[in-house]
């Protein structure tokens, strides 16, 4: 029998990109310069334990969506810069457009275009740090904002499209 592991999905094939412009002017950079962009769906659950059955059983009923993040920091680089600017000035309420984008998932007849998420995201910046002698730092999380957003996105165009808005959801 063959071996069917399949093909292994190395991290730069999952894009992470952020708008941090307004919304009537979309400003979207990828995040170039971050060691880690990690997803924790966090699924929330409640457990019932129903009187036909021995065991409980549990329910997911929603999500919790949180990415820690840790980057480089460059000061010609809008991304880090927008979000350092975040922790250095304790800024509230800060929510952006976050885009993952699943490279290794091409839309069929579609150039540039792949399966992607969209998640509006808050952030909450827990480090600016960097050692004598290394680039500067920053640690955090964003978290989710409401639902996740399912779609597509154009990496050239740098444009999202809903997935309802294709009429395929």
């Amino acid at each position: 029998m063959a071996n069917e592991k399949g093909t292994p999905i190395f991290r730069n094939l999952i894009a992470d990109y952020l708008d941090i412009g307004t919304e009537t002017t979309p400003d979207i950079h990828v995040m170039s310069v971050f060691e880690t962009i990690d997803e924790s769906p966090q699924a929330q659950t409640v457990e019932k334990h129903y009187t036909s059955d021995k065991s409980a059983t549990t329910i997911t009923t929603g999500y919790q969506s949180q990415f820690p993040i840790t980057g480089d920091r460059y000061k010609d680089n809008k991304v880090t810069d927008f979000i350092a600017k975040i922790g250095e000035e304790q800024r509230l309420g800060v929510q952006c457009d976050y885009f993952r984008v699943n490279l290794f998932q091409p839309i069929a007849a579609k150039a540039d275009t792949y399966y992607a998420r969209k998640f509006v995201v808050g952030f909450a910046i827990d480090t600016l740090g960097g050692a004598g002698g290394e680039i500067a730092t920053v640690e955090g999380n964003m978290n989710a904002i409401g639902d996740v957003v399912i779609g597509e996105f154009n990496i050239k165009t740098k444009t999202f499209t809903a997935a309802s808005e294709e009429g395929t959801e």
